[in-house]
Protein backbone atom coordinates (compact mmCIF):
# COMPACT_ATOMS: atom_id res chain seq x y z
CA UNK A 1 0.00 0.00 0.00
CA UNK A 2 1.40 4.14 -0.88
CA UNK A 3 2.33 5.87 1.46
CA UNK A 4 -0.97 8.71 1.72
CA UNK A 5 0.70 12.29 1.50
CA UNK A 6 -2.08 15.32 2.69
CA UNK A 7 -2.44 18.59 1.33
CA UNK A 8 -4.04 21.54 3.80
CA UNK A 9 -4.52 25.21 2.50
CA UNK A 10 -5.67 27.37 4.87
CA UNK A 11 -7.69 30.48 3.89
CA UNK A 12 -9.74 33.05 5.54
CA UNK A 13 -12.80 30.98 6.76
CA UNK A 14 -11.94 28.11 4.06
CA UNK A 15 -9.72 24.58 4.75
CA UNK A 16 -8.94 22.74 1.16
CA UNK A 17 -7.65 19.08 1.60
CA UNK A 18 -6.18 16.40 -1.43
CA UNK A 19 -4.42 13.42 -1.22
CA UNK A 20 -1.48 12.48 -3.12
CA UNK A 21 0.29 8.97 -3.39
CA UNK A 22 4.13 10.46 -3.58
CA UNK A 23 5.65 13.47 -2.02
CA UNK A 24 6.45 14.88 -4.85
CA UNK A 25 3.07 14.98 -6.29
CA UNK A 26 1.89 16.38 -2.96
CA UNK A 27 4.80 19.01 -2.97
CA UNK A 28 4.00 19.85 -6.85
CA UNK A 29 0.24 20.27 -5.68
CA UNK A 30 0.91 22.34 -2.97
CA UNK A 31 3.45 24.84 -4.73
CA UNK A 32 1.50 25.44 -7.81
CA UNK A 33 -1.55 26.30 -5.02
CA UNK A 34 0.40 28.54 -3.41
CA UNK A 35 1.66 30.40 -6.23
CA UNK A 36 -1.48 30.97 -7.56
CA UNK A 37 -2.48 32.89 -3.99
CA UNK A 38 0.35 34.81 -3.96
CA UNK A 39 -0.38 36.13 -7.19
CA UNK A 40 -4.11 36.86 -6.58
CA UNK A 41 -3.06 38.40 -3.08
CA UNK A 42 -3.35 42.57 -2.74
CA UNK A 43 -1.42 43.48 0.17
CA UNK A 44 -3.37 45.73 2.75
CA UNK A 45 -3.15 46.72 6.02
CA UNK A 46 -5.65 44.92 8.67
CA UNK A 47 -6.74 46.41 11.75
CA UNK A 48 -7.71 44.48 14.72
CA UNK A 49 -8.54 45.12 17.89
CA UNK A 50 -7.02 48.29 17.42
CA UNK A 51 -3.70 47.28 16.37
CA UNK A 52 -2.52 47.60 12.49
CA UNK A 53 -0.82 44.41 11.25
CA UNK A 54 1.65 45.29 7.97
CA UNK A 55 1.24 43.17 5.31
CA UNK A 56 4.06 41.22 6.32
CA UNK A 57 3.21 40.16 9.69
CA UNK A 58 0.06 38.76 7.99
CA UNK A 59 -0.19 34.89 7.22
CA UNK A 60 -2.19 35.31 4.02
CA UNK A 61 -2.40 31.82 3.07
CA UNK A 62 -1.01 28.40 5.15
CA UNK A 63 -0.07 25.00 2.88
CA UNK A 64 0.68 22.35 4.93
CA UNK A 65 1.97 18.62 3.77
CA UNK A 66 1.59 15.85 5.93
CA UNK A 67 2.43 12.42 5.85
CA UNK A 68 3.90 8.80 6.78
CA UNK A 69 6.22 9.02 10.07
CA UNK A 70 5.04 12.07 10.90
CA UNK A 71 5.81 14.65 8.32
CA UNK A 72 4.47 17.92 9.20
CA UNK A 73 5.60 21.13 7.35
CA UNK A 74 4.50 23.55 4.82
CA UNK A 75 4.54 27.05 3.96
CA UNK A 76 3.66 30.46 5.12
CA UNK A 77 2.26 33.07 2.24
CA UNK A 78 2.71 36.59 3.84
CA UNK A 79 0.52 39.38 3.00
CA UNK A 80 2.90 41.34 0.90
CA UNK A 81 3.33 38.15 -1.09
CA UNK A 82 6.48 36.73 0.41
CA UNK A 83 6.80 32.98 1.73
CA UNK A 84 8.45 31.14 4.60
CA UNK A 85 9.00 27.08 4.69
CA UNK A 86 8.57 25.65 8.14
CA UNK A 87 8.41 22.63 9.83
CA UNK A 88 6.35 21.09 12.72
CA UNK A 89 2.44 21.00 13.12
CA UNK A 90 1.78 23.00 16.39
CA UNK A 91 5.31 24.39 16.80
CA UNK A 92 6.47 25.56 13.86
CA UNK A 93 10.43 26.40 13.06
CA UNK A 94 11.55 28.10 9.58
CA UNK A 95 13.44 26.75 7.61
CA UNK A 96 16.47 28.45 6.84
CA UNK A 97 17.29 29.22 2.86
CA UNK A 98 20.35 28.39 1.52
CA UNK A 99 21.95 30.81 -1.49
CA UNK A 100 19.74 30.89 -4.18
CA UNK A 101 16.78 28.85 -2.80
CA UNK A 102 13.29 30.23 -2.27
CA UNK A 103 10.80 28.62 -0.19
CA UNK A 104 9.30 25.93 -1.83
CA UNK A 105 12.96 25.14 -2.90
CA UNK A 106 13.98 24.74 1.20
CA UNK A 107 10.83 22.44 1.49
CA UNK A 108 11.65 19.96 -1.24
CA UNK A 109 15.07 20.12 -0.05
CA UNK A 110 13.97 18.85 3.89
CA UNK A 111 11.16 16.58 2.55
CA UNK A 112 13.95 14.73 0.12
CA UNK A 113 16.45 15.00 3.14
CA UNK A 114 14.42 13.38 6.39
CA UNK A 115 13.46 10.50 2.85
CA UNK A 116 9.91 10.51 3.52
Amino acid sequence: MAATYRVILRRRGRTEKTSHDSAEAALDALEHELRVAVTRRQPRVERVLGREYEPVQQVAVRGELRGPRGLRAGIDVRGDGSAEAFTGRVRRVPIPQGEREDAWAALRRVVADAAY
